[in-house]
């Protein structure tokens, strides 16, 4: 693992205000309100990785929990995971549940042990629930034996990218300082070939407003990915996004490549933000975190067991994805009472009054839950991208308005 490059936080002796000592679960049980159940689990199959990308949540940021974990996971780790994944969709008759093997980078444990590891989640699903399988990696590792394997077990791919060999170059570099792109790049023309294109589940790429978004966009369009993720970097008001290019640099990057994406003759691909934006305002809910009020149903396994909320409040403070359990003592059940999972499954009652005023806050949902924290308050505040997904959600809704009326006007008397 690389030395990485470690910012000055502040030291949180402590969890936040919101929602570990404010919100009542309790109160909310007694009044009727009801979890819902689990329906992705997130595994954590190795707690390094062969890049040093410079934003990286994990490695750069607040937590550093990964370094007192297990390198790898073992066997009894993930059968027992398994069989807790398994239990918890039959007690809620659930008709399926995602496993998505994570990292670090989830490839380095091999192609063989993460085939052993599918075969055994395979096996405990036996029942009546559908498994699906998705593994998010870098690409690095990707060949053609790899690819194989995961798709003769109906295993999916997600790679992340961001965008053209410069772009891409300028954070996600290997250890030693070189860039990755060509390596990336290699491995997504064997994703992409027609003998494993079944298998290939999207992109996933970090904005950076300092980059052309139409060559990044274009650039990843080569690929002709099935979906398209574009995430704003982790950020908060402890340690917020750089603005040296101006007030909303993310919205202005967003908006460029949304106009790029909209007014293509024919869907190129799908960008599931602007996807649930638009969605989200025609009456319809998110499928991300990024936006909407819709209940959140993902947890983490990490590589000991441990049970966790979802790895991006990482970049929060010290152990913010703790929930106290494990799936050696307990079941995914009992994290469902953790105020932090609680908080994510409340929709507009997890909001703080500043959103609640906000004339957008059902579309934006208070923006992504790890860009609401602040030192001492948690996670009851704006997101630090405010302004951005103001700007961004005023934008579409602006073009969806002005197209639903010039086809309104084309309709015949």
């Amino acid at each position: 693992m690389p030395t990485q490059r470690m910012p000055v936080l502040p030291i949180v002796s402590e969890p936040p205000a919101w929602p570990h000592r404010d919100l009542d679960v309790e109160a909310l049980l007694a009044q009727g309100w009801q979890p819902i159940p689990i329906r992705d689990v997130v595994l954590k199959v190795h707690q390094r990785c062969n890049l040093a990308c410079d934003y990286c949540y994990v490695y750069t940021m607040a937590d550093q929990s990964w370094r007192d974990r297990p390198l790898v996971m073992e066997r009894r780790t993930w059968r027992t995971a398994a069989r807790r994944m398994a239990e918890h969709a039959a007690l809620h008759a659930l008709p399926s549940m995602r496993l998505v093997l994570h990292g670090g980078e989830p490839l380095l444990p091999g192609v063989d042990r993460l085939a052993e590891l599918v075969d055994d989640f395979r096996a405990a699903f036996s029942g009546g629930c559908r498994l699906d399988v998705v593994i998010q990696t870098n690409g690095v590792l990707l060949d053609e034996r790899t690819l194989a394997v995961l798709l003769s077990r109906d295993v999916r791919v997600g790679v992340s990218l961001d965008g053209t060999p410069e772009a891409n170059d300028r954070r996600r570099r290997r250890p030693d300082g070189r860039g990755s792109h060509a390596a990336v790049a290699r491995a997504l023309r064997l994703l992409t070939a027609p003998e494993h294109r079944n298998a290939f589940a999207g992109l996933l790429c970090t904005i950076d407003p300092g980059t052309d978004p139409i060559a990044c966009y274009e650039a990843l369009l080569e690929y002709a990915p099935p979906t398209l993720d574009l995430l704003l970097p982790h950020a908060n008001w402890a340690t917020p996004p750089d603005r040296s290019t101006g007030p909303t640099p993310y919205a202005d990057w967003l908006i460029a490549v949304f106009e790029r994406w909209y007014a293509a003759p024919r869907q190129e691909t799908g960008v599931r933000l602007f996807e649930d934006i638009m969605t989200i305002l025609l009456g319809g809910a998110s499928r991300s975190e990024q936006v909407g009020l819709s209940p959140v149903a993902v947890l983490v396994v990490e590589t000991d067991g441990a049970i966790e909320q979802v790895d991006s409040l990482k970049s929060s403070y010290p152990n913010a994805c703790a929930t106290g359990r494990s799936v050696f003592t307990d079941p995914l059940d009992a994290a469902l009472a953790h105020p932090g999972v609680v908080a994510r499954q409340i929709g507009i009652a997890a909001l703080c009054e500043t959103c609640l005023a906000c004339p957008v806050h059902a579309v934006c949902g208070g923006g992504h839950y790890a860009h609401r924290y602040r030192p001492g308050t948690g996670f009851r505040n704006p997101s630090i991208y405010c302004a951005d997904m103001l700007r961004l959600i005023r934008h579409i809704s602006g073009r969806m308005t002005a197209d639903l009326h010039r086809l309104s006007a084309l309709q015949p008397s």
